[in-house]
């Protein structure tokens, strides 16, 4: 196999050893040697092929440490919601969306969010009647815990007046008694059931391109069991672009342990990650698990998705099958009791624990996540969008909210992502909103809670070696350096030396994966 030299660039490797590189030898999938374009040459010797990256700035491959691939793939050709700023421009865009699909199909999609609408009231079925009376249709909230559906898609699951509410979960009432079409956490599980259906593989090769062109080499997966049988599938026909670390499903855990799946196994292509649980809902659904009531509405403390009794088990049946857990916790209770299940759950040698999301918690808890060697699995671009909701909902909570800085100052560790399709999956937005803690606008002015700004680097190194610490895989990935999968970037804008406020606009030039050019832009 010939030897590739990546040469006329300004690497920055992410190895504190050696931080900058001119050229990067490859052998394989592998780094062999990087330094000077002299050093690397010499190393080599001749017959190299050369590879120009034209002077541009060099970056690790960055790793989402958490998105949903699956929804993202399919979400592409469904209606999206997210800029509508009203009810009655929501149901425009449905109305829209509707007339093209085939009679009686299914309407999904949405990503909706009541809480910018000028009437920040959730929807009910009636109004989604008004433009869908001959489908049914089922539409996640924007982040992905609510469900609002028609009268006809509630039909099609059975819930009526007479449907009790499920553990974790819960339907919405009119005055009356009778079901709003809101349905939130594991309420809405038989509608989300039925949005996973169809073939993924084209699905996810189109999806793919596109997260390549944004400077993405690995994903923490966190779709479900169809979302692994098409990556199977891709791996098995040699056409996986990108490197995939692929979650079970918490309802999967059983079958998982008897199928002998390990956190860690498979290739550098494809392996196996953890099981992924999830302690409560979210801030924006009112849902998230908090020791405190939401602001305005006092008796809501949010609900508890999975009672911690079956959470310690769930961590235990895992653990002893070499199973690691990363666990969906937003509010501060959620949080505590997470780590207080992984406490009492106990963690074998080997595996790493996670906390998903993290974004409110109190500091005793962050000392304690330190301590244990917690994981937090975060996603910077959710502290920007959801600022104005915290300081509505969450006004005086002695809350560490979205809380990096400190984290990194007591020794927790991180890794970033987006939760891609509830946010872009673009990682710069998310380095931008990690150092500057503003909008992509710049506002609010100096950031919100500035004081857990983080540094480039440090938000780099989050989203790159951070998230494969989180899978184990720091030994391969994140640091571009012998020994070291050849994953890299090449970008038009260098974060280290650009202004800040550049750098959500950075575009990729070209994606190198184990070595190989996988995306350039033409």
């Amino acid at each position: 196999m010939t030897i590739r030299i990546f040469r006329n660039a300004r690497i920055h490797t992410g190895d504190p050893e050696r931080p900058r590189a001119e050229a990067l030898a490859v052998d394989g999938e592998e780094i062999v040697a990087a330094g000077t374009e002299a050093e690397v040459g010499a190393a080599i010797g001749a017959g190299a092929e050369l590879v120009d990256l034209a002077g541009e700035a060099v970056i690790p491959g960055l790793y989402d440490a958490h998105i949903h691939t699956g929804k993202y793939a399919r979400e592409r050709s469904q209606v999206d919601l997210r800029l509508a700023r009203s009810l009655e421009e929501a149901l425009a865009a449905i109305a829209e969306h509707a007339v093209r699909l085939s009679p009686g199909a299914w309407l999904f999609g949405g990503r909706w969010n009541s809480n910018v609408w000028e009437r920040p009231v959730q929807p009910d079925r009636h109004a989604l009647d008004s433009v869908c009376p001959d489908r049914p249709a089922a539409l996640p909230s924007v982040d992905g815990h609510t469900v609002w559906a028609n009268s006809q898609a509630l039909r099609m699951i059975g819930v009526d007046r007479t449907t009790p509410d499920p553990v974790g979960g819960q339907i919405v009432r009119d005055e009356d008694g009778e079901p709003t079409g809101i349905l939130r956490e594991s309420a809405s599980y038989p509608l989300r059931a039925l949005m996973t259906a169809g073939d993924l593989v084209d699905e996810l090769r189109a999806a793919h391109e596109e997260l390549l062109a944004l400077g993405l080499t690995s994903v923490h997966d966190i779709d479900d069991e169809d979302c692994r049988a098409a990556y199977l599938r891709l791996h098995d026909a040699g056409e996986l672009k990108l490197r995939v670390h692929k979650a079970i499903p918490a309802e999967h855990l059983e079958a998982a342990v008897e199928e002998g799946r390990r956190t860690g196994a498979g290739d550098d292509w494809f392996r196996t990650g953890p099981v992924k649980l999830y302690s409560d809902g979210a801030l924006g659904s009112h849902s998230c698990h908090m020791i405190e009531g939401f602001a305005g509405d006092e008796g809501n403390h949010g609900i508890a998705v999975t009672p911690y009794d079956d959470l310690v088990k769930l961590v235990r049946t895992a653990g002893a099958a070499g199973i690691a857990v990363a666990t969906h916790a937003i509010g501060d209770q959620a949080g505590r009791l997470v780590i207080d299940a992984y406490e009492e759950a106990g963690r074998p040698a080997g595996l790493r624990y996670r906390i998903e999301h993290a974004q409110h918690l109190r500091r005793a808890d962050i000392t304690r996540m330190a301590r244990l060697g917690i994981v937090a699995s975060m996603q910077p671009v959710h502290c920007t969008t959801d600022m104005d909701l915290v300081s509505a909902l969450l006004a005086g909570q002695d809350l560490a909210s979205y809380a990096w800085r400190t984290m990194l100052n007591a020794g927790v560790p991180l890794a970033f992502g987006s939760d891609a399709p509830v946010e872009h999956p673009n990682p710069f937005a998310a380095l931008h909103a990690a150092v500057t803690r503003t909008r992509a606008d710049g506002t609010p002015p100096g950031g919100w809670q500035p004081e857990q700004r983080l540094s480039v680097g440090e938000a780099l190194l989050a989203h790159t070696l951070g998230s494969a610490y989180a899978a184990g895989e720091e030994g391969r990935k994140g640091v571009l350096a012998p020994g070291r999968l050849a994953d890299l970037i090449a970008v038009d804008t260098d974060p280290f030396t650009a202004n800040a406020d550049s750098i959500p606009h950075t575009k990729v030039l070209t994606t190198v994966v184990g070595g190989e050019i996988r995306w350039q832009r033409s």
